[in-house]
């Protein structure tokens, strides 16, 4: 006997390399759906609704919304394509029945298309191949579609999954067909929606057993709390039930329901009831977490727990203890920052927060340097002012041999730097994998390197590529440690001996001992980096000196001071620059490195002890 189907229903994600054009696709499906009032200007972008997405161009958190095509209600989510938020990728597959597989019609597969890629094909899902930016210069679809092909056979996709049909599409434009010319495309996302409707399988209809709801994401609202988001993979559910909660640790917790909701268009709406196949949200449990089920009370079976990608990075996030502490930010006490980071982890599965040995200091762990720099961009925009550490890698024993993270390394630069960008990657312990011409004086590089030897170094990457490389990493796997190696930082820095304005005349003297990272009139403290030396060891400077002033003009002509432009910081710069000895201060307007020992003769003699022991 047949499975009972909702054929009103779908479930897709879409997933991609960064970039790609994942989120420009889901606005053209919301536009041309039947979802949207005609009058309602959509913005582009409109999923990415975190200001640091829109700004960075990059999705951060899944988002799901759902389109209304004919009588059919499509579920769509949108993942990330940056490795560091794969976590979220994994549990979408869990969560969906289909996956659309974006690919740049120009660039082709790239990392992350293999990383997706390789969770969908795992998680068993129906694959639909979308090539986009048909319109592109340069576009190659016919090639791309082969890439696509070879990466499908080479990650072991089964013989159903290796018929997968395509798609073309310039989601920019809004159009597409089913032919790779580009000249055969049309201003509709009809062949996109009839794919999906033909090729994803329908959610089993079986709401007439059990309850069984899995939480795949988590979300956070002031008034209701914690908020579970996820799909209901038998039964149904309604406001004022009693149902129960499956626990990650094996015990059980009864609630009621007080609230649901569901998706439509841009909007969380609430719901009084939902059934098999449907993806809702659900409140009135304060610490429900990812993974768990909940089921109905008189027939409590739980689903597999879902795997939580275990977090490779950690920094240490200190209160702000400098000088200038509590003058550019309002929320200052170790109390609201250990708060603040409790919070984060409500809505974070992959992040995890422990205090440390060291007074008013948490270490803070994810996926990488991307994940931790977004959290501590959002701190400083809420008013928080805090100090990092530098990063360092988490180790791991598997199979009783100690293991460090690895990261596959992709390369596209002009032929005439790679052998800058060979040498580079080979010292910081990195096997190259493969070296090809991709044509037009360019050529790509595969390596696979140990995750630290990649801290700090996209900054050297572009000075090497003349700021032509393009760099893509993910995480590959835990692998015996490399001994006998340490990567950091070659040159030293250029450190405040006082506290003061910093003026032209001293700053001209200082520059010439390597890069000044600020300019004249700056406030600068004791024990405060204003620059990298330009040798291997940190050299104590005076930034604040002013020129004597005397009766006596000399003889000649006068000369207006003048100094290069100072290396501006950015936070992720900031952060790549650092050696173990230092912290990054960072506040609502400003970015500053310093040394942990401000007072200049401490620090000398901690530097002496050290090297004695």
């Amino acid at each position: 006997m047949s499975e009972k189907r909702r054929n009103d229903l779908r479930s897709i994600a879409i997933i991609a390399h960064v970039d790609h054009g994942k989120t420009t696709l889901v606005n053209q499906l919301l536009r041309q759906s039947d979802t949207l009032p005609e009058h309602m200007h959509l913005e582009d972008r409109a999923m990415d609704s975190n200001a640091i997405e829109r700004e960075r161009g990059i999705t951060i958190l899944s988002k799901n919304t759902a389109v209304k095509y004919g009588d059919t209600t499509i579920n769509i989510f949108d993942t990330p394509g940056h490795a560091d938020f794969g976590g979220e990728v994994e549990r979408i597959m869990h969560m969906v029945d289909g996956a659309l597989l974006l690919v740049d019609a120009y660039e082709g597969t790239m990392p992350q298309t293999r990383f997706v890629l390789k969770k969908a094909l795992e998680a068993g899902v129906k694959p639909i191949v979308v090539i986009n930016k048909i319109d592109r210069p340069g576009a190659r679809p016919k090639k791309v579609l082969d890439e696509v092909l070879e990466l499908f056979i080479e990650l072991g996709a089964n013989d159903e999954q290796l018929d997968f049909p395509v798609v073309y599409t310039s989601a920019l434009n809004g159009t597409s067909s089913y032919d790779p010319d580009p000249k055969k495309q049309k201003h509709t996302m009809k062949p996109v929606f009839d794919t999906i409707i033909k090729h994803i399988p329908a959610p089993i209809d079986n709401s007439d057993e059990p309850l069984q709801f899995q939480i795949t994401m988590l979300d956070w609202d002031d008034y209701v709390g914690r908020i579970g988001v996820g799909r209901i993979y038998r039964g149904k559910v309604k406001v004022g039930d009693n149902i129960t909660v499956m626990k990650r640790d094996g015990s059980t917790q009864n609630f009621r329901v007080t609230k649901l909701f569901g998706f439509f268009g841009l909007k969380r709406i609430e719901i009084k009831e939902a059934k098999a196949g449907d993806i809702i949200a659900i409140s009135g449990i304060d610490n429900i977490y990812v993974g768990e089920t909940i089921a109905s009370e008189d027939h409590p079976e739980a689903l597999p727990l879902l795997k939580i990608d275990p977090p490779t990075l950690q920094m240490d996030f200190v209160a702000n203890d400098s000088p200038f502490a509590g003058q550019e930010g309002d929320k200052v006490t170790p109390k609201k920052l250990e708060d603040r980071l409790i919070r984060q982890t409500r809505t974070d599965v992959s992040l995890k927060v422990e205090p440390t040995d060291q007074l008013n200091a948490w270490t803070v762990s994810g996926r990488g340097e991307l994940h931790l720099s977004v959290l501590v961009e959002e701190l400083r925009r809420e008013g928080f002012e805090l100090q990092l550490s530098r990063p360092k890698v988490i180790y791991r024993e598997v199979d009783g041999e100690m293991c460090e993270p690895f990261e596959s390394v992709q390369v596209d630069a002009p032929d005439k730097y790679i052998g800058s960008v060979i040498d580079s990657l080979s010292k910081r312990k990195g096997k190259m994998k493969n070296m090809e011409s991709t044509g037009n004086g360019q050529t790509r590089l595969d390596f696979l390197i140990p995750s630290r030897g990649l801290i700090g170094y996209n900054n050297e990457f572009m000075s090497e590529t003349g700021g032509y490389g393009i760099m893509n990493h993910s995480f590959e796997a835990y692998k015996p440690v490399v001994k006998n190696w340490e990567p950091g930082r070659l040159n030293g820095a250029l450190v405040s001996i006082s506290r003061g304005q910093s003026t032209t005349y001293s700053l001209q003297t200082v520059e010439q001992r390597g890069e000044l990272f600020i300019g004249a009139g700056v406030q600068v403290y004791e024990g405060m980096i204003v620059g990298e030396s330009s040798r291997d060891k940190d050299i104590a400077v005076n930034v604040i000196k002013g020129k004597n002033l005397t009766n006596t003009r000399a003889a000649g002509k006068d000369h207006a001071a003048a100094i290069k432009a100072p290396k501006k910081l950015t936070l992720e710069s900031a952060i790549e620059f650092l050696n173990d000895d230092e912290y990054c201060e960072v506040t609502p307007k400003s970015i500053r490195l310093r040394k942990k020992i401000l007072n200049t003769s401490e620090r000398k003699k901690a530097d002496k002890r050290r090297k004695h022991n």
